[in-house]
């Protein structure tokens, strides 16, 4: 990825998305509403919200894999209306190949897109190496741990050298140490990568560890409700009074969101 230190790369521009999902015998359900934001290159943007908000239907307009009824997404000043590989995305679930090893996961994307499979190969070793897996490269995924599998997710993700990364709750079904270990990993490889990230995640935590800001929307039909600037230096310590400070702040915002929906 020579040469991003110069070139404007992973800028995204949300501009006025609105979503409604219609079902058969069923009223119209309004997503999203009327949702813009700009996100700068190389910044590392978490959203937070109520359970059913819209986060992550806004991370697979982003994506590609689903449509706006209103509005456009713009990479690089460049309209999205399909996936492709300048845009990587990490689930919760790990959706890894069962029958395929390690690093056959990882060159997957590569070799669909005509890259030879020695250079695959090698690029993989790479990521496995990004990723701390280099040991594991030959095992399958039932073999490995539910972080490990998350890893080889990531490592997946970033071998087709997207502008940006899409990242959905990728963390959520993991324990508390696994997690913490893998916040950490996620900064070493963004910071050697230096890609855009966007994160959706239900840890108010989480989003102070990690991100630049925090957009916290409301909820539905999913609005954004703040966004709110993190002026913490890195690395972060997660019980600095700073973010501890924060950390209430945004409890707060999600907390009169939730109390608005009751009211």
């Amino acid at each position: 990825m020579a040469g991003r230190g110069c070139e404007i790369m992973g800028k995204v521009e949300i501009k006025n998305i609105t979503r409604t999902f219609r079902k058969e015998d069923a009223p119209e359900t309004l997503a999203l509403d009327n949702v813009s934001l700009d996100i700068g290159d190389k910044e590392f943007v978490c959203f937070l919200g109520p359970s059913g908000c819209g986060k992550t239907t806004l991370l697979r307009i982003i994506a590609g894999l689903d449509a706006p009824d209103s509005g456009e997404i713009l990479l690089d000043g460049t309209r999205i209306t399909i996936p492709d590989s300048k845009r990587g995305m990490v689930f919760q679930e790990y959706s890894l190949f069962p029958w395929r090893t390690v690093t056959e996961n990882i060159i997957f994307g590569p070799e669909m897109k005509g890259v030879a499979r020695k250079n695959a190969i090698l690029d993989a070793e790479k990521y496995l190496e990004l990723v701390g897996l280099t040991q594991f490269k030959d095992s399958f995924p039932y073999e490995l741990s539910g972080g490990m599998r998350q890893r080889v997710a990531i490592a997946r993700a970033l071998a087709n050298e997207p502008e940006v990364l899409l990242m959905d709750e990728p963390f959520g079904a993991l324990d508390a140490q696994t997690r913490n270990s893998l916040q950490h990993q996620l900064l070493e490889i963004w910071n050697k990568k230096h890609i855009t990230i966007l994160f959706v995640t239900h840890s108010v935590d989480e989003a102070v560890f990690l991100a630049d800001r925090i957009v916290v929307m409301t909820a539905r039909p999913g609005k954004i409700k703040e966004v709110i600037n993190v002026d913490l230096p890195r690395p972060r310590i997660r019980t600095s009074p700073e973010a501890n400070k924060l950390r209430t702040a945004v409890l707060k915002l999600l907390s009169e969101e939730r109390k608005e929906r009751i009211d």
